[in-house]
């Protein structure tokens, strides 16, 4: 990316990222699922539940970012991966969202906000394959512009929680927060790819 785009260019596309990752992978989704627990549509509903499951890993990868971990680099490029192939990757879900009428509001904003979500991924995983070099050291160029938005939110947060709490948002409580929160992800991953995608491949009732 960096023969292709200056550095101002890749900074507009990394916080258009942000703001689809937002919008689309979090202010949408949640709406959907509220849309879907009172219009009883079980397979959107079920879908939605299965997507915050998975998609807690960008909370993570923020939180990581935000403490300038170089972990966070590694798992901000995985993490769209694993959400787009959780909304895509159920062969019964699909089979069921599919049949819905695309008159349906709930069905045709889900198939939106399924593709927009891929888009995002695809940008994304772009972005960082361009940008490669920040997967290896976290003070390589074009790197900041990842680790900008994460720090932002970081501030906010200590601000909210020394004004509310009294407490305090420390960088050292920061990174143990996101590692146990990475451990219990990679074990109940783990415990899905050995234990139940074996028993129940494709079909999205067990997870």
């Amino acid at each position: 990316m960096r023969f292709f785009l200056t550095e101002p260019q890749f900074q507009i596309l990394v916080w258009l990222s942000y703001r689809i990752a937002a919008t689309f992978a979090f202010g949408l989704p949640l709406f959907l699922l509220i849309w879907a627990k009172r219009s009883n549509s079980s397979s959107i509903d079920r879908l939605l539940s299965i997507y915050w499951k998975v998609s807690s890993i960008y909370a993570i990868n923020l939180i990581f970012l935000s403490v300038e971990s170089q972990l966070g680099q590694s798992i901000s490029f995985i993490a769209p991966i694993l959400i787009v192939s959780s909304i895509w990757f159920w062969s019964d879900l699909n089979e069921e969202i599919d049949e819905m009428p695309d008159y349906k509001p709930i069905a045709l904003t889900t198939r939106i906000w399924r593709w927009t979500l891929t888009f995002w991924s695809l940008l994304n995983t772009g972005l960082h394959i361009f940008s490669w070099r920040c997967l290896n050291s976290i003070n390589e160029n074009y790197c900041d512009n990842w680790r900008e938005i994460p720090f932002n939110s970081f501030m906010t947060t200590k601000t909210l929680i020394k004004f509310v709490l009294d407490g305090n948002w420390s960088t050292g409580f920061a990174k143990f927060f996101a590692y146990l929160s990475l451990i219990l992800y990679l074990i109940g991953l783990l415990q899905w790819l050995i234990i139940k995608l074996p028993k129940n491949g494709r079909f999205a009732g067990k997870f």
